[in-house]
């Protein structure tokens, strides 16, 4: 997990793959970490893939410390 906090939009959606990429953790990690509850998405309606939220990135990462 990276030591500088994430440069995220707090209304901004982002996928599993920049979230990963944000936190530079693998992908594996964020899907692992979402399927226990630590980390909250939401689904697009049209392809109900996940998204999370900038507020919720933030959230999780200050968790970590």
């Amino acid at each position: 997990m990276t030591n500088v906090e994430p440069k995220v939009s707090e209304m901004g959606r982002y996928t599993t793959k920049e979230v990963a990429e944000l936190l530079e953790v693998n992908v594996s990690t964020v899907r692992r970490h979402t399927e226990a509850g630590y980390l909250r998405c939401g689904h697009w309606r049209h392809n109900g893939r996940r998204f999370y939220t900038g507020k919720e990135i933030l959230r999780y990462y200050k968790a970590q410390l």
